[in-house]
């Protein structure tokens, strides 16, 4: 298999090979973080920038701060794990972190690194787009101010509800969602950030309505603002989607994937689509490390 597993002690493992405990609230109730770097050239890309938000996941689910030196170090071993078996093919890179084995919680947090090829779907979002249904959420804009244990904007291991959304739409005809509040607000995709372009202006739904704050959104937007473009951050409808010359879902592995049809409404492309792939491309897949 085409995968490469790491332990937090930076221990190499046969992924092929039993890893987990049965009993690992990973496993039994999803009670852990995550985070998806992309692997170019056999480096991960972006380290810090997930770093950073992998440490603010286990704030809010009250898991211990991540140890950042472990776990550059476990990302380093994978990377040259892949490198001697990748031949220079794109990759993820998963890190992983539970609150660790029901039985044994004095035993800590499990931590690992898993490294993978990038999914053929992948590069064909790329080139051609992916058409996107609009689903509801079924909570409001406000819910994150005062909900604080509904662990909006963090990034955990609970996706049974966005693999689930992920299939509705595929039932239907559709490769990929795009979130609603209950207000009709835009929110973000179930694995993306969620990109309006008009002209040189990107507009994204701001974190505060309860979105995870994206990596890739971040290194957009700051090499965007040093070219000239013009980035902000605003509540966004349905409506203000088909009314903008693109939309785009980007996210860590796929980069960006322009929306062809929102609900079957078929959005054309502009003439700006080529220079912000461009754009992406360069924020997310450069050496920045």
């Amino acid at each position: 298999m085409e995968q490469i597993l790491v332990a937090l002690d930076g221990t190499v493992h046969d992924p092929d090979r039993p890893f987990l405990y049965a009993d690992d609230l990973a496993a039994i109730r999803g009670d852990g973080i995550f985070e998806t770097l992309l692997v170019r050239s056999d480096r991960a890309r972006g380290v810090d920038a997930h770093l950073d938000r992998f440490e603010r996941s286990a704030h809010m689910m009250d898991l211990p701060q991540p140890d950042r030196a472990a776990w550059r170090e476990a990302i380093s071993i994978a990377e040259k794990q892949w490198g001697e078996i990748g031949a220079g093919r794109e990759a993820w890179m998963r890190l992983v972190c539970s609150r660790g084995r029901e039985s044994a919680p004095e035993a800590g947090p499990t931590g690992y690194v898993m490294v993978g090829p990038v999914a053929d779907r992948v590069a064909r979002a790329r080139t051609h787009g992916i058409s996107v249904v609009t689903l509801e959420r079924g909570y409001s804009v406000e819910l994150a101010g005062h909900a604080p244990w509904q662990l909006l904007g963090a990034k955990t291991l609970s996706y049974a509800t966005n693999m689930a959304a992920l299939r509705h739409a595929a039932e239907r005809g559709y490769d990929d969602v795009i979130y609603l509040s209950s207000e009709g607000a835009v929110l973000e995709g179930p694995r993306s950030t969620v990109i309006a372009v008009t002209g040189r202006t990107l507009v994204t739904p701001p974190v505060e309505i309860g979105i995870l704050p994206g990596t890739t959104h971040r290194a957009i937007y700051e090499l965007a603002a040093a070219e000239g473009w013009t980035t902000r951050a605003e509540v966004l409808t349905r409506a203000d989607l088909i009314a903008a010359d693109s939309v785009w879902l980007v996210s860590s592995v796929a980069l960006a994937a322009r929306v062809t049809s929102l609900n079957g409404h078929v959005l054309a492309g502009s003439r700006n689509d080529d220079d912000f792939a461009d754009l992406v491309n360069r924020a997310v897949g450069v050496d920045s490390e």
